[in-house]
């Protein structure tokens, strides 16, 4: 009964690190493709005023997809790429951090907070500007007139640009005419208050929802079938709780504004307290096939680069 109770984690140590990160950059590229359309109707939600491009997820969704065609959801995809730099370094950086914290404490839940949270500083401070070019980019099309910065003539002395990171070229240049180096790191303190939060809450409660399915469970149910259903609900839970940063991190980022305490009392005035949950939905619903993707993704991964000498010794 105890076996069946207790789901193992494989920790640090247990791991071939070149299978680690061999697999693990082809797992972040999945789940990257599979939800940024979701996360670019996320943006546009957010940052547009009540209602007055877009009136829910689905709506946005048909409205882009008959406007600007299904390219039109993966704007800003190329550069949003280069954040699988810092899904290594988040990966890497939890992992570490719960192997030191366990030294002090054998609490999972602990290790979980301390370790997600510690991950989400590191790879905020990659991810932040990469989010602001890519961000930008997601709101040109049927979105441009609710941000600072517009692409150029898709034309320059009678030829073609050359798209792709040619716009993102164009939108840089733009974000450090503007406001300089900083602009790159604008939102980055709404961006630590909605993420660090989000990943603190997820992986303890992930653990948690994971250990009461296996309570719940036929014995021989498989661990990794419980991981996957435990993952979305820590995922709606931490998505719920951190929303209205995440609204306000948006405004921040896209809008080019610099007060965050400013930024949340406008939204309050304009839009009352339901302006906080603006997204939410869409949110919800891109952390959740996330969610899923990359629990079973990072246990398989994390199983797959199991040191051979332990690959017997696991129950799965």
């Amino acid at each position: 009964m105890q076996q069946k109770r207790n789901i193992q984690i494989i920790e640090w140590e247990d791991l071939d690190k070149r299978k680690f990160y061999s697999f693990g950059v082809f797992m972040t590229m999945t789940i990257r493709a599979t939800v940024y359309p979701a996360t670019l109707i996320r943006t546009r939600l957010q940052v547009q005023r009540g209602k007055s491009l877009y009136s829910g997820t689905f709506d946005a969704f048909f409205k882009i997809l008959r406007a600007e065609g299904v390219r039109g959801l993966y704007r800003g995809f190329m550069v949003n790429t280069f954040t699988l730099i810092s899904g290594q370094a988040y990966i890497t950086t939890y992992e570490l951090v719960r192997k030191y914290v366990s030294q002090y404490s054998e609490d999972n839940t602990v290790k979980s907070l301390v370790a997600g949270g510690s991950a989400s500083l590191v790879a905020q401070s990659i991810t932040v500007p990469i989010d602001v070019v890519s961000q930008q980019l997601m709101m040109q099309g049927q979105g441009q007139h609710l941000t600072r910065f517009r692409l150029g003539s898709d034309t320059e002395g009678g030829k073609p640009k050359k798209k792709v990171f040619g716009q993102t070229r164009n939108i840089m240049a733009q974000i450090f005419a503007a406001d300089g180096f900083r602009g790159f790191y604008r939102g980055y303190v709404a961006s630590l208050l909605t993420y660090i939060p989000n990943s603190a809450v997820w992986w303890p409660f992930y653990h948690f929802y994971a250990e009461q399915l296996s309570k719940m469970a036929p014995s021989d149910c498989p661990h990794l079938i419980l991981q996957a259903m435990a993952g979305p609900l820590a995922a709606a839970t931490a998505s719920t709780v951190t929303n209205p940063m995440d609204v306000v991190r948006a405004r921040v980022q896209v809008e080019g504004r610099t007060s965050v305490i400013e930024t949340f009392r406008q939204l309050i005035r304009e839009e009352g307290v339901w302006g906080l949950t603006k997204g939410l939905s869409a949110r919800i619903i891109s952390s959740t096939p996330t969610a899923i993707v990359m629990v079973v993704g990072y246990e398989t991964l994390k199983k797959l680069s199991l040191r051979p000498e332990l690959v017997d010794s696991r129950h799965w």
